[in-house]
């Protein structure tokens, strides 16, 4: 399966914009943030997006920011943590929800391609380069497998809730094919462990 693209907008909650954030040090973190971000240096956006979060941690849209430039780097598991918070800072902002699906989305793909694995504890990590094997030589453990499916099923039950917060989505279409290819998929996986067992 391939990995889908954020569609949505870039540092789209107002970084240029910051007369919600009181703290000019925040905002002066953020923006510096924002041209970095635009440059293509997310290393050094996640840096300013951290400080300014370690400022103050009750603004919203520094949370937001700092999930989608982990997405625009593929470092979904930073993405997807950081999506959740913003989705409990604010649970009616239907573009979270997309986010937060499409980054669990592509954090699935990365595991079955073996470019992110799971440590025996639980823990996510990424392996060297030279660790990484093609995806039909790396084998799955039952605990990945199954955190895999958590993971689909999470990314569909969050497209579910942007279509139910946003009914009139431009995206709508793209957002329902995008479910059915991630149910497609489920469903040719039960197909397959379905031969399996009927095989031994």
């Amino acid at each position: 399966m391939k990995k889908v693209l954020l569609i949505a907008s870039i540092l789209c909650v107002a970084v240029v914009s910051t007369a919600c954030i009181n703290n000019l040090a925040v905002q002066d973190l953020n923006n510096k943030a924002k041209a970095y971000a635009d440059k293509g240096d997310y290393a050094q956006a996640i840096e300013r997006l951290k400080s300014s979060i370690d400022l103050d941690p009750s603004v919203f849209e520094t949370h937001y920011n700092l999930a989608v430039v982990y997405t625009k780097a593929e470092d979904y598991v930073n993405a997807v943590e950081e999506y959740k918070k913003v989705i409990e800072m604010k649970p009616d902002v239907a573009d979270s929800y997309y986010s937060l699906a499409t980054a669990e989305n592509n954090l699935a793909v990365d595991m079955e391609q073996g470019t992110v694995r799971m440590n025996p504890d639980g823990t996510l990590f990424t392996p060297k380069s030279e660790d990484i094997v093609s995806e039909e030589e790396y084998e799955l453990g039952d605990n990945e497998k199954q955190f895999i499916e958590e993971l689909y099923n999470a990314s569909v039950a969050n497209y579910e809730k942007y279509l139910e917060l946003s009914p009139n989505a431009d995206d709508k279409v793209a957002v329902e094919e995008q479910i059915q290819k991630i149910n497609d998929r489920k469903n040719a996986e039960e197909d397959k462990k379905g031969v399996l067992t009927e095989e031994e």
